[in-house]
């Protein structure tokens, strides 16, 4: 149980996706189902006279480089949108790779507004927040949400996702960041329908089945920037009692799906590499 003021921000792992098309200002449209795993970055926060981030955690570092993170953006968006000053040391303790395709920064961004609102004493109508999400970024509804979903449009868009059943996931990173827009650029070819899902799926097999078809229509081209993503997919299909091995988002994270979580656990036991981050 988190302490009343820090918040979980999990992992966002997409099962699909399809680009359905392309709105005339450049951005694609999507069609995709997102779950959230258990694991991810957690957000604290203390008063303070000023607004100010420190960052920490396994993958802290990385984002040292950036001039502005999104969990600052979120609070000074929300302290806008509240008409206060964004008064706040926020401390984010970054356990997700950087640039994966689970959403990390999305999910710290969303995990900094419900923080914030409660830490804030704010109570802004959902309408307002989720437009607040859906200017920080196509993942950030979604992850503000926090629960499955299928995402349409740029990602603001929401419908419930069908019943799912009890299973496991297994996710694994190269080690490599990859740029969504890079992968953007480099994807080829035309548009695809919007998946046709049941309304609900009688197990792990019955799902897996159903999203093999649907697959991740940004899959080759990610693997085309970084090869090392076919190798992590062909680890993964290989491990006992997967059933299905794909690419989340725009990549480099790879799930496999699995009856349960105790499978995914000892899949990922055996999963192990120096450069590879590993979870289940």
């Amino acid at each position: 149980m988190f302490p009343k003021w820090a918040e979980a921000a999990p992992a966002k792992v997409n099962l699909y996706l399809r680009l359905v098309g392309k709105r005339a200002d450049g951005y694609h449209l999507l069609d995709s189902l997102a779950v959230f795993s258990r694991i991810g970055d957690r957000l604290s926060v203390h008063p303070a006279d000023e607004l100010s981030l420190t960052l920490a955690g396994p993958f802290g570092a990385a984002l040292n480089a950036e001039p502005d993170n999104l969990v600052l953006r979120a609070a000074r968006a929300l302290a806008a949108q509240a008409g206060i000053a964004p008064r706040a040391h926020l401390t984010l303790d970054k356990h997700l790779p950087v640039a994966s395709g689970i959403g990390g920064g999305s999910a710290d961004a969303a995990a900094a507004l419900r923080l914030l609102c409660r830490f804030w004493n704010l109570t802004p109508p959902p309408t307002a927040l989720m437009d607040i999400a859906a200017r920080l970024g196509a993942d950030v509804p979604v992850c503000l949400a926090g629960s499955p979903a299928r995402m349409g449009g740029i990602g603001e868009l929401l419908e419930p996702a069908p019943q799912l059943p009890s299973y496991g996931l297994l996710l694994i990173n190269p080690g490599i960041a990859l740029s969504t827009v890079a992968v953007f650029r480099a994807r080829t070819g035309g548009f695809s329908a919007p998946a046709e899902l049941p309304d609900r799926w009688t197990d792990a097999a019955d799902m897996a089945a159903g999203l093999a078809n649907l697959g991740n229509d940004l899959q080759a081209a990610a693997i085309a920037l970084c090869p090392e993503i076919a190798q992590v997919l062909t680890a993964i299909a290989a491990t006992p009692g997967c059933r299905l091995a794909q690419m989340s988002g725009s990549g480099a994270t790879c799930f496999g799906l699995f009856d349960d979580t105790e499978t995914a656990r000892i899949a990922s036991s055996s999963l192990a590499r120096p450069s590879w981050w590993v979870s289940a």
